[in-house]
């Protein structure tokens, strides 16, 4: 296990890349005293695009959404008239 202070950490930051990469934890050491841990991401899961997200059409086919301009006025109505 490697161990790495705060005053060091910009001379040593390919070292640390490579313990990351190994999926080892990275004591931050302070003043000879441990005060963080520097651990690797877990793998990121796949991102959905916009379109493929559940709540993407969720409202397709709605009558009411003939006119959105007047729809919005009417979510906002209540905010302005309250000023």
């Amino acid at each position: 296990m490697m161990n790495t202070l705060i005053s060091n950490r910009n001379t040593a930051g390919k070292t640390l890349l490579d313990a990351l990469d190994r999926n080892e934890p990275i004591p931050v050491l302070y003043r000879g005293k441990k005060r963080a841990r520097l651990v690797p991401l877990l793998p990121q899961e796949k991102r959905l695009k916009a379109a493929e997200h559940p709540a993407f059409g969720m409202w397709k086919g709605r009558i009411s959404d003939k006119d959105v301009p007047k729809i919005v006025r009417q979510m906002r109505k209540g905010r302005f008239d309250a000023l």
